[in-house]
Formats: structure tokens, C-alpha cells, sequence
């Protein structure tokens, strides 16, 4: 009886140790107390596992344009909140709501967004927070 024990006991170790990594970031950095709406063009939007980034060009007040590279949530989440890897392209208009980045950089975690007028979907509908 003592093999058998030894034997699932080894096979549950391995099976553990094989198990895919889930290393996740925080999302920490972002200042969830202030939303920030930007308006801009579409530079690229990367439809990635863990994280979809969004590169968007702002004109600022002084007329100089800034990008701003903004992080979502993984695709499968999207999906569930109406987007999709075809939800935007390279050079659509785009306004979309963020949680700035805490250090003033040019960043943020996307919240919402409208794409050539039309609504993509809520970024963080039936998500955590």
C-alpha cells in the first residue's frame, strides 16, 4: 500500500511542478481614483495573451503629438465585454476613457472605448477589479 502512495504522491508532484506558470502583475501602478478621457488616433493595437496593449497618438495643448500605450485586459476577458481582436486598426479615431498611470507617463489601463463613433464595449464588464 505504502508504493501505491508513494507512486500517486510522485505523479502529483510532477503534475503540479508542470503546471503553466501564472505570473500576473498588479495592476497597482494605475490611479483608479481619476479617469482621463483621450482623443486620438489609432497607432496599434496588439490583441496579446496576458495583456491587449492599445498605442494611441494624442495631439497635446501645445499642438506636439504624444503616444500613449495603454494596457487592457487579456482577450478572453474582452471577448465577454463585446471586443474583439478586429475591434480597432491602425489609424481609427479613437476616444477612450483610461486610469492614468500614477507617475504621470504617457500610460494607462483602458476602462472604455468608442472607435470611428461607435462604442467598443465596457473594458471591464463582469471583471474584477
Amino acid at each position: 500500500m505504502q508504493r501505491v502512495e508513494v507512486r500517486v504522491l510522485i505523479v502529483s508532484l510532477a503534475l503540479i511542478s508542470s503546471w503553466p506558470a501564472s505570473a500576473h502583475h498588479s495592476f497597482a501602478m494605475f490611479d483608479k481614483e481619476k479617469s482621463v478621457t483621450l482623443d486620438g488616433t489609432v497607432k496599434e493595437y496588439q490583441w496579446t495573451s496576458p495583456h491587449t496593449w492599445l498605442y494611441v497618438v494624442v495631439k497635446a495643448d501645445d499642438g506636439d503629438a504624444q503616444e500613449w500605450k495603454l494596457e487592457g485586459h487579456a482577450p478572453a476577458d474582452l471577448l465577454r465585454s463585446g471586443w474583439s481582436k478586429s475591434s480597432m486598426k491602425a489609424g481609427d479615431k479613437i476616444s477612450v476613457v483610461i486610469h492614468p498611470l500614477k507617475d504621470g507617463s504617457h500610460g494607462g489601463q483602458i476602462l472604455d472605448a468608442t472607435v470611428n463613433g461607435e462604442h467598443v464595449g465596457n473594458a471591464h464588464q463582469g471583471l474584477p477589479p
